[in-house]
């Protein structure tokens, strides 16, 4: 079969999604080790039997919901094209507000010591990292494949200002920092959107703290206490109705300068404060 033939067998399977067309291109073109353009270049370019059937085996996964990123094994971010597997979560763009929003804190010249907690594929660290090459930031998570995994993208993105510690949240953390910033598990274990779409195949710890949505976040309020330089930002995304309670974590453990950024779509995302100083 021919790349038109296959890309038109695919989009009716996929008609159902709101983006199966281009899923279909992405699906094709990853199977060919190819850019899209090549799909609109070479339409009649016939399409070798070993990847005309993994590009079927392929489009079978995603019609049972698998993710596009875990499919293709990368999803960009921030620019980046970060490798990504189920064994991290998949970086999504309302994160970006968090990477945003500490770079304007960050002088352009600046030699911060910046650490993100739960650092997954290393799409937050490797963000800021990639803008801010006088800094050096740390990331640290639970899981030994994502240490593993943020460290291969560092490596492949040539980003030698950033490394990756095993341990939970500060405690592999030396030194003070003038940034601490994370995308933690904030879902409620019994939330049903975990049931639904991408959720389904993310690592559930990456996802949910447990029954108290807010548990990691309180954690992480109180930890960061110790390492934070004075006057050093905490930076934390959440749910969208979860600001207030964030803001008022913060003003429990005395934060000041306590802000909340809300999301393309107006959902309150990013709160944040500073150490007193």
């Amino acid at each position: 079969m021919t790349v038109r033939q296959h890309l038109k067998s695919a989009r009716d399977k996929l008609a159902e999604l709101s983006s199966g067309r281009l899923e279909a291109e992405v699906l094709l073109a990853h199977c060919l080790g190819s850019p899209r353009s090549l799909l609109y270049a070479d339409p009649d370019l016939e399409v070798p039997n070993q990847r005309s059937e993994l590009f079927q085996q392929l489009i079978e996964r995603r019609l049972s919901g698998e993710p596009i990123a875990y499919l293709t094994g990368s999803r960009e971010f921030w620019s980046l094209s970060l490798k990504v597997t189920p064994d991290v979560l998949i970086p999504r763009p309302e994160t970006e507000l968090l990477v945003e929003l500490a770079l304007k804190r960050i002088p352009r010249d600046g030699r911060w010591r910046i650490a993100d907690l739960g650092t997954g594929s290393g799409a937050v660290a490797l963000a800021l990292a990639s803008e801010r090459r006088g800094c050096r930031v740390f990331g640290t998570d639970t899981s030994q494949a994502a240490i593993d995994l943020a460290g291969e993208n560092a490596q492949r993105l040539a980003i030698e200002n950033v490394s990756f510690t095993l341990g939970s949240w500060c405690k592999p953390l030396t030194g003070r920092f003038n940034l601490i910033i994370s995308n933690p598990p904030y879902v409620a274990r019994n939330d049903p959107h975990l049931s639904k779409g991408d959720c389904r195949f993310e690592p559930l710890r990456a996802l949910s703290p447990g029954e108290d949505s807010l548990a990691a976040l309180r954690s992480i309020a109180s930890e960061s206490m110790g390492h934070l330089a004075p006057g050093g930002w905490l930076m934390l995304e959440h749910g969208p109705d979860q600001g207030e309670a964030v803001r008022g974590i913060l003003r429990e453990r005395e934060y000041t300068d306590i802000f909340t950024e809300r999301d393309l779509l107006g959902h309150e995302r990013v709160t944040g404060g500073r150490m007193n100083s």
